[in-house]
């Protein structure tokens, strides 16, 4: 049996809309056994959650870590029971590691967000732009990756004064409610004095968009990740500019691929020739390309795919920013 041990659904809706349904349709089409839990943001629930796979004989553990301290104390248990294990999406950063990490390239993610929002943060009209980051949580390493990404481009500008950064801070599990209070503060420090901001999914930036809206402020340059339905309609609404679209099938028919060779004992140094460090060890490490989508990309990246639907996206008020022919 294969199990996938899930993280949460409040901070972003990828977990249970996107990766549950592709985890489901991949291990049904290949005839083996799984069970899908989530831990709903709790890491005594996730080891628990893979005590009890353990025990009901799992061969495969896929893990989206809450932190690297749980994550390395499943790994352990796994390794411990002759069970092997992936880390998912999250690379676990303590203790000797995974068999193996699946993930999009992190660094790519944060990069693709600069290079999409410079050019419009450079053609506002303002003299120096007061930029905000808004980081994911601090205890996820793709967080971590994210923002040397990004500040792989916005660097130069603040180091030669071109932009200012007003503030940036990380937010604590990821939590949008926590990411509200943080951006609220920040919009009374700055006397409402902020130009755009980089929020690092789209949870965050619905948070931003949240407090905007409550001061009556209007839209500014905003990115996000994981395209997901909200972030595609705070894009055609004008409120949000972009987003980072991973493919989450993908992922998951990789991560899957690969799970199903080691329940049947099969050797995975095949699948890949990179590898990446976890401070500890050089885990073997499956890496998948983003997509930066702007209002105008929509069709042509999470539509044509059959990641995201006309019907699920325009809904509601946001019926009159869609394609009339859609």
């Amino acid at each position: 049996m294969i199990a996938v041990l899930l993280p949460d659904s409040a901070t972003s809706a990828r977990w249970e809309t996107d990766d549950r349904r592709f985890f489901e349709q991949v291990f049904d089409e290949a005839g083996v056994r799984y069970t899908i839990v989530n831990a709903e943001k709790d890491a005594r629930v996730q080891q628990t959650q893979a005590e009890q796979a353990i025990t009901n004989g799992a061969k495969v553990i896929l893990l989206v870590n809450l932190d690297s301290g749980s994550g390395a104390a499943i790994i352990a248990q796994a390794r411990e029971a002759g069970v092997h294990i992936i880390d998912y999406d999250r690379l676990t950063i303590e203790g000797p590691g995974a068999d193996l990490y699946v993930s999009f390239d992190n660094t790519a993610v944060g990069r693709i967000m600069g290079e999409t929002m410079a050019p419009i943060i450079n053609s506002l009209p303002v003299g120096v732009p007061r930029i905000v980051q808004l980081n994911g949580s601090q205890t996820d390493n793709n967080a971590t990756m994210l923002r040397e990404g990004a500040y792989s481009v916005t660097r130069p500008y603040f180091e030669s004064g071109q932009w200012e950064l007003v503030d940036e801070q990380t937010v604590p599990d990821w939590d949008n409610q926590q990411a509200l209070i943080i951006f609220e503060q920040m919009l009374t420090a700055s006397g409402g004095n902020i130009d755009a901001v980089f929020a690092a999914n789209d949870g965050l930036a619905s948070s931003v968009i949240a407090a905007l809206k409550s001061q009556g402020l209007g839209p500014l340059p905003l990115s996000g990740q994981d395209a997901t339905v909200a972030g595609i309609q705070n894009i055609l609404a004008g409120w949000q500019t972009m987003t980072v679209y991973k493919p989450i099938q993908l992922e998951v028919e990789a991560v899957a691929h690969a799970a199903i060779a080691l329940l049947h004992g099969e050797d995975i140094a095949t699948l890949t020739n990179d590898t990446i460090s976890n401070g500890h060890s050089d885990i073997p490490y499956i890496k998948l390309t983003p997509i930066a989508v702007t209002a105008d990309k929509i069709a042509e990246t999470v539509i044509a795919d059959g990641f995201r639907t006309w019907d699920e996206i325009c809904v509601g008020e946001y019926a009159q920013y869609c394609p009339p022919n859609r």
